[in-house]
């Protein structure tokens, strides 16, 4: 990586670095049990992971189950993306000659119509037919889209039904592969297929919430400790939630205040244990969605008594119109690392797609400081310059030279992958609970 492109500016990262040692001593014995966790529990199909580097904590913050942006990726990186798609289908469909890729609605959206077209070209390098079946309702026959970026071609061709299967003309395959994340909720034409569905249509932001992910990645978390012999608040963001908010009206605001008192409070007291001198602060959002909406810092309960009307309606809303009915509470995790030379802050986001990390990417935003949600106007995506993709370390080299961080990276990551895989069994076991009944 050049000196000048990212710089960790860390003045306490004492923590951070012994536990970069510890994944070096302990690598095996992490590798050996990861291999546990995915026999037990396969990973979803893909996942991508923002993560918060404060020196002395790595956590991550956010986990989507229907990432965008694979066209951020660094390109280098392209033959493990081949091979992991090749791993994921055969664990699901061996015999898999196609897939059938479903996007979001975003056809204006020229970034968004890239990372369709990398999905798609990447399934077809792993072997296999694809086709993008659109759920765009005014979408009559095959339309082919020239993309402003890069010039490629994307062809889209309206979704259709056939019994319970869903295909498109001429294509009916046994994997369906979304990348929208249905927070409108599941369309009628995807509901009780008897097809194989990645990741499941249940777990679409409609019904998922965050809280319910970071419940999951505590287990998982403390389970990690146990075997790297750490303290799992190192990896860990503690977090609270209030499951009835309306912030227009003001209900709920008790419940959010005294949510936000207590964790503020928790956050102080792990603070003094590693004498770490910076201030706390939370996180307040929206508990379901995605996209950096419904989202405020906070560093007093004063500043939840005494929000303007802008700010309430800022918070009420997310993706696709939807009210903002539940809020989660998180540990507000720094990011001390920066990039270029004007220090614009920075957060790294690690994409997986089964259990291997294929890459990523840095977001950087020039508008927002080091305690502030960087997915917000002003963002740009730096493609991970590591040589390697943060699959494993080098003991040759110190704990926290660049390649090992980005093995840090990549551990912390596949924990909240981890996590994201046992909400899918459970998933699967609701599913098939209420067909039994």
């Amino acid at each position: 990586m050049a000196d000048d492109a990212l710089a960790l500016t860390s003045g306490n990262t004492s923590p951070l670095l012994t536990f970069e040692t510890q994944l070096l001593k302990q690598s095996a014995d992490i590798e050996a049990w990861f291999r546990s966790q995915w026999h037990q529990t396969p990973p979803p199909f893909y996942c991508s992971v923002d993560l918060r580097n404060a020196g002395f904590k790595l956590a991550p913050v956010d986990t989507n189950l229907f990432p965008g942006g694979f066209n951020n990726l660094n390109p280098e990186f392209e033959s493990v993306c081949v091979q992991a798609i090749q791993s994921a289908v055969e664990r699901v469909c061996p015999t898999a000659t196609g897939l059938l890729l479903v996007p979001e609605n975003h056809t204006r959206n020229k970034f968004y119509l890239e990372n369709v077209a990398t999905l798609h070209d990447l399934i077809q390098k792993a072997g296999y037919h694809v086709r993008v079946g659109s759920l765009l309702p005014d979408l009559r026959e095959p339309t082919e889209l020239t993309l402003e970026i890069s010039g490629r071609t994307l062809r889209l061709e309206p979704l259709q039904r056939s019994g319970d299967r869903v295909n498109v003309a001429g294509f009916d395959p046994c994997l369906v592969l979304l990348n929208n994340d249905l927070s409108g909720g599941i369309p009628e034409i995807l509901q009780n297929l008897d097809q194989n569905v990645m990741p499941p249509q249940e777990l679409g932001w409609h019904s998922r919430l965050k809280s319910s992910h970071f419940g999951y990645y505590r287990e998982v978390a403390r389970e990690f400790g146990a075997v790297a012999g750490i303290d799992s608040w190192w990896v860990d963001p503690l977090f609270r939630n209030c499951g009835q908010i309306n912030f227009l009206k003001r209900e709920g605001e008790e419940c959010l205040i005294s949510n936000v008192e207590l964790l503020l409070e928790d956050i102080k007291e792990k603070y003094r244990q590693y004498d770490i001198k910076e201030q706390p602060f939370v996180i307040v959002k929206s508990d379901a969605g995605t996209y950096g909406m419904s989202v405020m810092t906070v560093r007093s309960v004063d500043e939840l008594r005494e929000m303007n009307r802008k700010a309430r309606t800022h918070m009420s809303s997310a993706k696709e119109g939807r009210d903002v009915t539940g809020a989660i509470i998180q540990e507000g995790v720094y990011t001390f690392e920066t990039w270029g030379a004007e220090n614009h802050t920075a957060e790294p986001v690690v994409y997986m797609i089964d259990r291997f990390v294929v890459g990523g990417f840095y977001r950087v935003n020039e508008k927002r400081g080091n305690q502030e949600n960087l997915n917000s106007p002003g963002m740009s995506f730096k493609p991970l310059p590591f040589e390697s993709c943060c699959s494993h370390p080098d003991r040759t080299l110190s704990p926290d030279a660049m390649p090992n961080r980005a093995y840090a990276y990549g551990v912390v990551a596949r924990l909240a992958l981890l996590a994201a895989a046992r909400e899918v069994a459970a998933s699967h076991r609701l599913v098939a609970a209420s067909k039994a009944a």
